[in-house]
């Protein structure tokens, strides 16, 4: 079934990937970007070069995440053009890298509002619609680090994608008798075959970082890269995350999984994640709410 799929986050890493993967496998999809006519505007055109050469639906739209009326008008557009909206993948994220004491609270802000708050824009004009329809998927792009195994100098970030992977969870559970399913990938660590890495941001208090730097903590950087890269198998590919998503779209709706991990380098987020959620679920059968554990199929 042809569905119609906005990506956030999808000017590159793995919102490109995917993009381009869910249009091969025949769905209608909106890869969400900011600055479509400055910074991205070769993306673009690449973009649309690629649907023509390949055949496939994929067209890029003008979607910045911190900003609530440019996801209002892209959200609008679709619905505009298409009639319907029935996936959003919550893409969208930074990264930063350095000594947590060395980011500023405004820093910290600002990661948090790109990795959750962007969610819960584009969750307040896109549910609303797939309510109206009584269905729909919400995927979330997850990270190993809220629950595996956590190197040091990622704290905003981590902090940032749990805060985003805690949302999922209540949301999953909220939606679900409006017939909406909520899929949660979670990515390992690739070190390689994104932009995470390369287009980190860094602390401002220079002095701090510099403290850091210079004291027993100098060493950090260099074992913990290391230590990722001989974790993490010759074979990663981080298309496996992007083939990951188009399966959880084209699985039958009710038989969606609620998790799926994507994880070369298995830091333990799969095992400490699969007790929480039966910790979820237990909890939610003891208190009487058992039947959200599975979307509803609304007539």
């Amino acid at each position: 079934m042809k569905n119609i799929i906005v990506i956030t986050g999808a000017s590159s890493g793995f919102g490109l990937m995917t993009a381009r993967t869910l249009a091969r496998a025949g769905h209608a999809v909106y890869a969400g970007m900011r600055e479509t006519t400055g910074r991205n505007a070769p993306r673009v055109a690449e973009m649309r070069q690629y649907a023509s050469e390949q055949g496939v639906d994929l067209r890029a739209i003008e979607m910045d995440v911190a900003s609530q009326a440019s996801v209002d008008a892209a959200i609008a557009q679709i619905i505009a053009e298409q009639g319907r909206l029935d996936v959003v993948v919550h893409n969208a994220g930074h990264m930063s890298y350095g000594p947590a004491e060395a980011f500023t609270p405004e820093q910290f802000a600002a990661l948090y509002d790109v990795n959750v708050l962007s969610t819960q824009r584009v969750n307040r004009v896109a549910l609303p619609q797939l309510r109206k329809q009584g269905r729909g998927l919400l995927v979330w792009v997850s990270s190993s680090s809220t629950r595996g195994g956590t190197p040091p100098y990622l704290a905003p970030y981590f902090a940032a994608k749990a805060g985003m992977d805690a949302l999922a969870v209540s949301y999953a559970g909220e939606l679900a008798r409006w017939g909406i399913e909520t899929s949660i990938v979670v990515p390992g660590a690739f070190t390689q075959g994104t932009n995470h890495f390369a287009y980190a941001g860094a602390p401002a208090d220079e002095a701090i970082a510099k403290a850091y730097a210079e004291g027993p903590t100098a060493d950090f950087s260099e074992v913990a890269f290391k230590g990722l890269a001989a974790l993490e198998p010759a074979d990663a590919d981080p298309q496996s995350v992007a083939d990951a998503i188009v399966a959880v779209v084209d699985a039958p709706f009710g038989k969606r999984p609620f998790r799926v991990h994507v994880d070369p380098s298995q830091d333990g987020a799969e095992i400490v994640n699969s007790m929480a959620d039966r910790v979820r679920a237990e909890l939610l059968r003891r208190i009487g709410l058992e039947d959200v554990l599975h979307p509803r199929v609304v007539a």
